[in-house]
Order: structure tokens, then C-alpha cells, then sequence
């Protein structure tokens, strides 16, 4: 025969031992997760996330690192705009040098005169993408900047900078630069010829005034 014994929260209804002894180890064990659980359990950084300081000290990192990127990109920007500038000058000198070498081979020395008058763009076999035609009298405002025009009144080829943080204006202040062709004159060396006038002896595209960029 089964053994009962009384359960005392409900008397008068027979349980088994096992039965009991099975009820009492759960109230056990859920009293004891009921005390672990009143406990909070000690926070870790990783469920915290960022704070506030920390988040607003990542956004100025991240302001600054990309403050110096854009400015070092304005500063190579600018340099590759001068290093194309002084590309054009170079082929424009090379182009004057070859018309110059063609006068003197026919001994028309008097036509040089005319060539230190011409527009510097003529001599190329294919104008630049950039070049916005000729002007009279013109201002920076006259053509978009990054462009090379050419000035009627005073026959000069003018570049307009675009990028001009590193640009010192000349003596007009404006943000260009002229360009004009000059004729070298030079004394003959021979002791016969020490009397005589100076000869022409080369040609230049070379700017009217200095310039300081960089």
C-alpha cells in the first residue's frame, strides 16, 4: 500500500510522497531564482553603447580629419590648375619659337614685329579647350575663370585663375596673368661690328610682371 501524507496547504486532500517532496523542491528552486533575479545584474560597456561625450568626441574627430582632407585636395587642386597654365605657355613658346625660326629663314626679320603683335593662340594647330576668344579692354569678370582670353587694346594673352589661395595679384590686383611676347635685342660681338645697332636676336611669351603663385 501507497503511504498519503496530508498536504498542510490543503488539508484533506491526500498526496504521495513523491508528489510532495516534488512540489516542495520547485517552490525551492522558484524562490531561489525569485531572490537571484531581485539582484540587477552589473552592466557591461558593451550594453551600454556609446555615450554622449564619447559620440560628440567622434563627430569633431571625424570634422577635423575631413577639414584637413578638403584642404589638402584645394591645395593640389590649385598646383594641378598652375602646372597646366605653365603646360600651355610652354607649347605656345615652342609654337612662337618655330614661326620666329621660319621668319628668319626667309630674312623677313621686319615681320617680327607683326608676330609680337599676333594672338599667341593662332600659332597652335589646335586651340585650347579653355580659350574664351578675344577681348577688348577686358576685366576678370569678362570670361568664366580658369579661361585664357586675349586682349585687343593691349595684345597680351591673358589666363583668369580659378583656384587663387596661393595667387599673389600683381600690380592691377586682379587674379590673371599677362602674357606678351618680347623681342631680345642683342650688340653684335664681332670687334668690326661693336658700332652698330643691337640685332634681333630671339623672341619670348614671358609675363608682363612677375608672378608669385606658390
Amino acid at each position: 500500500m501507497t503511504s498519503r501524507i496530508e498536504d498542510p496547504d490543503r488539508k484533506g486532500l491526500p498526496r504521495t510522497g513523491a508528489m510532495l517532496l516534488l512540489r516542495e523542491g520547485l517552490r525551492i528552486e522558484l524562490g531561489r531564482v525569485a531572490v537571484f533575479s531581485s539582484y540587477p545584474l552589473p552592466a557591461t560597456r558593451s550594453s551600454k553603447g556609446f555615450t554622449l561625450i564619447e559620440l560628440v568626441v567622434v563627430i569633431i574627430i571625424i570634422v577635423v580629419l575631413m577639414g584637413v582632407a578638403l584642404d589638402r585636395f584645394r591645395f593640389y587642386q590649385e598646383l594641378a590648375e598652375k602646372v597646366a597654365m605653365e603646360g600651355v605657355v610652354s607649347a605656345l613658346d615652342s609654337a612662337l619659337i618655330l614661326q620666329y625660326g621660319q621668319i628668319m629663314t626667309r630674312g623677313k626679320a621686319g615681320d617680327v614685329v607683326v608676330l609680337a603683335r599676333d594672338n599667341p593662340m593662332n600659332w597652335l594647330q589646335k586651340r585650347q579647350r579653355n580659350y574664351a576668344g578675344e577681348f577688348y579692354n577686358p576685366s576678370p569678370q569678362a570670361v568664366e575663370s580658369g579661361n585664357w582670353l586675349f586682349d585687343l587694346k593691349s595684345r597680351e594673352l591673358i589666363y583668369v585663375i580659378h583656384n587663387r589661395d596661393h595667387f599673389k595679384p600683381g600690380s592691377d590686383g586682379k587674379p590673371w596673368i599677362r602674357f606678351h611676347v618680347a623681342t631680345r635685342y642683342d650688340r653684335s660681338r664681332l670687334p668690326s661690328l661693336q658700332d652698330a645697332p643691337p640685332e634681333l636676336t630671339g623672341v619670348l611669351l614671358e609675363p608682363v610682371e612677375p608672378y608669385v603663385w606658390f
